[in-house]
């Protein structure tokens, strides 16, 4: 599959999935990118704003084997991965698959779950694989990890800690509809007389695992290369952060500028493609001074400010490059 080919496809898909999210290409684009760059998207946002309808609407449009998990302070680790059953006739035990193996999994309200079973979750989405009663599975390809939390309500909850928050590729949020959008959705639900909206499936798991190695065919030059390392240290260097980025950010932001520059029909990576991807990137693995909570500074502030101080490449340098 070549890189005009997966501007095509992903723009479909992204099309058919505005059918039920109006208003939010942008948030829609997002998401798509973490899918395609084989990475986990935690969506952050209040209730009722198509969180869940979103993860389940790129499902049914990408044909992924789909399973969703509502995470709540009794969920047990085996509850997550599966246990073993002990059959009767066989006289033995049989592992019973739990929720986690499937393609694409909605962990809905993450933060909800206790620390143990957040960390059967950490294996999976770091190492690909599940390991109960001392047994290890591998997950078939793809898998990833849709992750919502609700941002206001912290009662009863366990706040993922910095490691697991650091294996999401991005973090994203949705945001309110506009006035036209949400009558919009009102007309289309009244027209079509029911909850439920049949979308049509574009591209089958092969196909998106192609369009995923597709993307690597996408060229980033040394100094475009090098700005996406001077934006992850400067976050280092910030005085109101306490831990900036690691390595890994680095590489967050190569893999979605990579993409958003295939889903642009492109095989180079442009500063701007950087730009538009360092927040969603980057502000998640930050830790702030605790006193900048009281002054309401967030992560993302502190991002846009990287962005404005470290000097994009100058043109000449990336025409020779």
């Amino acid at each position: 599959m070549n890189l005009s080919e997966v501007a095509e496809l992903a723009n479909r898909v992204l099309d058919e999935v505005e059918r039920v999210v109006l208003g939010k290409r942008d948030a829609l684009e997002l998401l798509l990118l973490g899918l395609l760059a084989d990475g986990h998207v935690l969506i952050e946002d209040y209730p009722g704003l198509a969180k869940t309808l979103m993860a389940r609407s790129f499902a049914q449009v990408t044909s992924l084997d789909f399973s969703r998990i509502q995470f709540t302070p009794d969920l047990m680790p085996s509850d997550v991965t599966g246990s073993s059953i002990f059959n009767q006739r066989e006289a033995d035990f049989e592992f019973r698959p739990g929720p986690i193996f499937a393609n694409l999994l909605l962990a809905d309200e993450i933060n909800r779950a206790p620390p143990k079973t957040q960390a059967a979750l950490l294996e999976a989405m770091q190492e690909r694989q599940v390991t109960s009663e001392g047994q290890t599975r591998k997950l078939g390809p793809p898998f990833l990890v849709l992750a919502t939390q609700n941002p206001i309500e912290y009662e009863g909850t366990y706040p993922l800690p910095e490691a697991q928050l650091d294996r999401f590729l991005l973090r994203m949020s949705v945001g309110y509809p506009s006035r036209d959008d949400e009558w919009q959705v009102l007309a289309n639900r009244a027209e079509r007389r029911t909850d439920e909206v049949e979308l049509t499936p574009l591209v089958d798991r092969r196909t998106l695992i192609a369009m995923q190695q597709a993307v690597e065919d996408v060229f980033v030059s040394e100094p475009v290369g090098l700005y996406m390392v001077d934006l992850v240290a400067a976050t280092r260097e910030a005085q109101s952060v306490q831990v900036g980025a690691s390595p890994r950010g680095s590489l967050a932001l190569l893999k979605l500028s990579r993409c958003r520059a295939a889903l642009r029909g492109r095989d180079y990576v442009t500063p701007d493609d950087v730009k538009a991807v360092a927040v969603p990137a980057l502000a998640h693995r930050l830790t702030l001074r605790p006193e900048l909570w009281v002054q309401r500074v967030s992560a993302e502030d502190i991002v846009r400010e990287r962005l404005d101080a470290v000097p994009t490449p100058a043109a000449e340098d990336l025409a020779r490059a």
